[in-house]
Formats: structure tokens, sequence, C-alpha cells
């Protein structure tokens, strides 16, 4: 335990390094991209004098690393992430971003909960029924959503289940549409406008996960103790569940890990069409409006959460395979 622990340590030092590239490149671009910001702020009518002062206010007359280390000391020791300047003039970062995420992870749990629950189930499925017109179908079937763009299936979708059926909503999110500030986060994972976004963001990630679970069952179902267990009379139920299955889905760890960071990401697409107000659609409207203090917020919430994420992955490992914790622990 003391290995994984320092180990632990040891990832979560390096976790500020890394953020600090990233937010550092993400607030070069920002500030010293092709359009000023400035002009953005001013308006173009502005003339020069509104201009200089508008930079004496926000410190854009300083050089770049102290504007960063102003930023960042804000961002550390206040939780500041700024102001929109565009969007929402004047309103906190924060109090926008916030209300959007938790949106945006409503259809990217349940998406989550389907793609694998489903996609491990298929696997499993084909690779006991190695050698059978059943193993090549259950994959392809799958296959067939994975080839298909969300901006093609999406309106396909729509077309059937909102114009032709009217089983579902064709827009909105469950309740009022949310704004910015303290407003109650609309619940539409307990509405019929959690369908729709759930079916399109999962059914493409079945086939991955199937065919990952698929490689690892068969791979642990030629091992000497899944042969040994079979051998003692124990039900194939029992020998799938506890020797299996525990050693096939330790793969399918990373990937969950990874995948988290998609609760935050949303669907940039799905949201923009449906009209969810979740961040993906707010990223559309910051870059349109150039707010470059919501686009640099996004990407350090999205860098941390994929940080998290691997790390999260990292110790999980160890306490799904003992092999991975004792070598671990001969480290130190």
């Amino acid at each position: 335990m003391e290995g994984l622990l320092a180990y632990t340590v040891r990832r979560l030092l390096w976790a500020p390094v890394i953020l600090f590239i990233v937010s550092f490149f993400a607030f070069s671009i920002t500030r010293l991209g092709p359009v000023d910001t400035v002009d953005v702020l001013a308006g173009p009518r502005a003339d020069e004098e509104a201009k200089e002062r508008v930079r004496q206010e926000l410190n854009l007359d300083k050089p770049i690393y102290q504007q960063y280390g102003i930023y960042m000391t804000n961002l550390i020791r206040h939780h500041d992430f700024g102001e929109s300047q565009t969007i929402y003039r004047g309103t906190d970062v924060w109090d926008i971003i916030w209300p959007r995420i938790l949106v945006s992870m409503q259809p990217g749990i349940v998406a989550l909960v389907i793609a694998f629950s489903l996609g491990t189930a298929v696997g499993v499925f084909a690779a006991l029924r190695q050698g059978t017109w059943m193993d090549p179908v259950a994959i392809s079937s799958f296959l067939f959503f994975q080839s298909i763009p969300v901006l093609v299936s999406l309106p396909f979708l729509v077309l059937i289940f909102v114009v032709k059926l009217g089983w579902l909503p064709a827009i909105g999110w469950g309740g009022p549409e949310i704004d910015v500030g303290p407003q109650e986060v609309s619940l539409g994972i307990f509405s019929r406008h959690i369908i729709l976004p759930a079916l399109v963001l999962s059914l493409p990630g079945v086939a991955g996960v199937a065919r990952l679970v698929r490689a690892t069952t068969l791979a642990v179902l030629g091992e000497d103790y899944v042969r040994t267990a079979r051998a003692k009379g124990l039900p194939e139920l029992e020998v799938v569940g506890r020797h299996v299955l525990r050693n096939a889905l330790l793969p399918l760890v990373t990937v969950i890990g990874l995948s988290l960071t998609t609760l935050l990401e949303g669907a940039f697409f799905v949201e923009l069409i449906l009209g969810i107000p979740g961040i993906g659609q707010l990223g559309f409207q910051a870059a349109q409006s150039r707010d470059y203090d919501v686009i640099l917020a996004l990407v350090l919430i999205v860098a941390t959460a994929f940080i998290i994420a691997n790390i999260i992955t990292d110790v999980a490992y160890t306490f799904i395979d003992p092999r991975i914790r004792f070598g671990a622990q001969q480290g130190q």
C-alpha cells in the first residue's frame, strides 16, 4: 500500500506541471490570436483612448507573462475564472459554466452506462459464441452504428421518433431554459428529453467496447485457471462470472476512465442541434463571440478532468488486479 501511495503522490505532483503547460499555451493563444482582444471588448467604433482604457483595466498593457501570472493568481487564490466580456458581459465565468456542466453530464452519464453495459454484454456473448454465425453478427450489427457520423444519425432519428412517430420532443431540455447565475439546473435526465441524445451518444460507442471485451475475454478463456475451473465441474455461469469477467474487464477500466472526460465535454453537435444548454453549446457561443475567458476556462476544466480521470484509472487498476498492486510495492 505504501508503494501505491507513493505512486499516486508522484502522479498528483505531475498534475500541476501539466496544467501549467496547458493553461499557459491556451492563455497565450487567446491573448495573442489574430484578433485583438481590445477590439472585441471595446467595439469596432471605439477610439484609441477608449481602447487604451480597456487595456489598462484588464491588464492587457502588460507583458504576456505578467498577464498570465495575474490570471493564475486570481484563479488559485480566489477561484476566479474572470468575467464574461461578450456573451454575458460582467457575469462571472464560473456562474455561466457550472450549470451547463451539470446539464452536459446528464446525457453523458446515461450514454456511458448504456454503451459500456450493452458493449460488455455483446462482447462476452460474441466471445462465448466464437466460431458460430452469432459472433460476427453481434459485433458487425453495432459497427454499423459506429460508422454513421452524428451529423447523419441525429437528423435521421429526429425524423423517425420526433416527426413521424411523435414519441420524443424535438428540442429543449425538460424544463426552463438555463441562462446564467444561480438558477435551478434543469434535470432533463428524468424526462423524455434524455432519450434522443443518450441514443445518439451511446450507440456509436457500443462496438468499440464490445470488440475490446470480446478480445480480452477470448484471451482469458484460454488461461489455465479457467480450464481448471471447468474441469472441477463448476457451472459455466460461475466460471464466466467469477474467473473470466474479473480479468477480461481489466483493460476496460482505462476506456471508462478516459471516457469520464466526455461527461464534461458533452456532445458538441448534439447540444447544438437539440438545443441542449450544455457546455458544447456554450463553447460554440464563446468561440463565435470571442469570449476568451470563457474559452480558457472550458479548456482548463476539460484538461483537469482528463488528468484526474487518468489518475483514477491507474489507481483503480491496482484494486482490480492484485498483481499490479504487488508490482507497485516491489518497485519501491
